[in-house]
């Protein structure tokens, strides 16, 4: 899984230090898989109901993964949600291996605030 999501980051151009957390259906956080790779990037782990994650919108949604789980769409959906939600962009749409599917979502840009004179920025 480790090696899925840096190869995913950098067909993205983006550092593993990019990586704010991984998300995923609630249950699977615990998956050695999961917990080695969040220890390897020094991030936590965010685990979502499937009901929370049938709600995202997703533009490769899969039947198969909704009959077997309970909803349509695991690696997308999970990105967005744990990037902020709707307010989220998807960077890098699900990709698969033998063993895992990896999805790279944005959280939204905060717009910058302009220090008021005096405090720190």
């Amino acid at each position: 899984m480790l090696d899925l999501i840096r190869r995913t980051l950098a067909s993205a151009g983006l550092p593993a230090g990019a990586v704010g957390a991984l998300a995923t259906l609630a249950g699977k956080g615990g998956h050695p898989a999961v917990r080695a790779a969040a220890a390897a990037l020094g991030v936590p782990v965010a685990e979502y109901p499937a009901g929370v994650l049938a709600a995202v919108p997703v533009p490769n949604p899969s039947d198969a993964v909704g009959a077997a789980v309970g909803t349509a769409g695991v690696a997308e959906a999970a990105a967005l949600a744990g990037a902020g939600g709707g307010h989220a962009e998807l960077v890098v749409p699900k990709r698969k291996s033998a063993a895992a599917t990896v999805a790279v979502a944005r959280a939204p840009r905060r717009p910058y605030a302009r220090p008021t004179p005096g405090e720190q920025p």
